[in-house]
């Protein structure tokens, strides 16, 4: 698959780049002077970019540009009606709630496909990964941390709640208490506690960083493309607690009444 078959202008708003190099993709965010801040653009462009992945790829690893994996939100959209054509959240409380909630669940469409069993995902974290940056690491099947990361689910703490898919993995990940504790509070989470509660695969110096994805990138595209994909299917079948579509409309709509008491 060649890049240009994914929107160029889509890419450049919602600042995201996509390379291939053989069965390995690498999305990246690519905003650093906004630590990588993620608008409706960004998700839109993430959504697109599952839609047209070409079945060869085998792995694909998310990461960010600069000195952050991701800050979150934007925060334009906490203050505006639209930020460059993309609906804030203001102009979401403002919607006729079946159609705020198809956008919302657009926007988690660019997150979920992350966990699809027809290839394998890797979060490269490094930096901060706040909010949706968390919810976009927690997306993705396995997490390598550089050892300065910083992980941080803010939602809450702004009067929202997380709706971009992270809810149901953050419990499987560290159990109900914790996750209950990581959202209220909204406390950071270093690299080394992420790594004993299960948040991370492995924790590496920056300097090992990029060659310890590369490892684990290889490692895991060795297997037949085929017991791959039925093993990843397996393994969320038995981890299924509840009904993931459910869930992301359980989000939305917690997400929905958030939004309008916060605009009311």
């Amino acid at each position: 698959m060649a890049e240009s078959t994914v929107d160029a202008d889509l890419m450049d708003r919602g600042g995201v780049g996509l390379t291939i190099h053989g069965r390995r993709a690498t999305i990246t965010l690519n905003r650093p002077d906004k630590l990588n801040a993620q608008t409706p653009h960004t998700w839109q462009a993430l959504r697109e970019i599952g839609q047209r992945l070409d079945p060869e790829v085998r792995v694909v690893v998310v990461r960010g540009a600069g000195g952050s994996f991701s800050a979150g939100l934007d925060r334009r959209l906490f203050g505006a009606e639209d930020v460059e054509g993309a609906p804030g959240l203001a102009a979401l409380a403002g919607r006729p709630t079946e159609q705020a909630d198809a956008e919302i669940a657009g926007f988690q469409q660019g997150f979920s496909w992350l966990r699809e069993p027809e290839r394998v995902t890797i979060a490269a974290v490094h930096g901060h990964a706040i909010g949706a940056g968390f919810q976009l690491a927690l997306a993705c099947d396995l997490r390598v941390l550089a050892d300065d990361a910083r992980l941080r689910m803010a939602e809450t703490g702004l009067g929202l709640v997380p709706d971009l898919g992270g809810t149901l993995p953050l419990v499987r990940a560290v159990g109900y208490a914790r996750a209950v504790e990581i959202c209220l509070t909204g406390r950071e989470v270093e690299a080394a506690e992420a790594l004993r509660m299960g948040l991370a695969n492995a924790v590496v110096p920056a300097a090992e960083f990029d060659a310890a994805v590369d490892r684990l990138a290889d490692a895991v595209s060795a297997p037949p493309v085929g017991a791959v994909r039925e093993t990843l299917a397996l393994l969320v079948q038995a981890d299924e607690m509840v009904d993931p579509e459910q869930q992301l409309a359980e989000e939305r709509a917690a997400q929905l009444r958030r939004i309008a008491e916060l605009a009311g």
